[in-house]
């Protein structure tokens, strides 16, 4: 599976602005299940959680008033996992993070870094992370070597207070 990363439009099929229903099914049909029912839900959800069982890679929709604001897509837990997460073309959760910002730079993106292993990509909406409990491959140091979340938002971050 490959999964792109659109900046203020989504990842893959799944559209920010979507309905509960909508979303939630564009992710069903990637392959990611949940508990979610919209045809038995009453209230409209503010977070569904989806989890891709083939590659332990999980999403998590988060709705305001309704329509889809926020896609949070975790790295996958298997390491040889079919999945390819992929922004402007390069491989989110495969290149080493530090690698891939110096790319997303040099392709003209803002890069706002620090050293909460939290970085944004503002103009885009987008925020990268290697923050995880989970055991993913480490480098001498004991940091994470690639990122492991990121958020595609159709919310401004506004301006921060660094």
């Amino acid at each position: 599976m490959i999964l792109a990363l659109l900046p203020e439009v989504g990842a893959g099929t799944i559209r920010l602005g979507m309905s509960a229903r909508e979303a939630v099914g564009a992710a069903r049909e990637l392959g990611f299940a949940s508990s979610y029912s919209p045809d038995h839900d009453e209230v409209p959800p503010g977070q569904v959680l989806c989890e891709h069982d083939g590659s332990g890679t999980s999403l998590t929709l988060g709705f305001t008033k309704g329509a889809l604001t926020d896609i949070h897509l975790y790295r996958f837990r298997v390491e040889d996992a079919d999945v390819t997460v992929v922004l402007d073309g390069l491989d989110v959760f495969r290149t080493p993070s530090e690698e891939l910002l110096e790319h997303l730079a040099e392709r003209g993106h803002a890069v706002e870094q620090n050293d909460s292993g939290v970085d944004t990509l503002p103009e885009l909406k987008v925020i990268l992370s290697n923050e995880s409990s989970f055991e993913y491959p480490m480098d001498k140091e004991g940091d994470p070597i690639h990122f492991d979340y990121v958020l595609v938002t159709s919310v401004d971050f506004g301006p921060r207070g660094d």
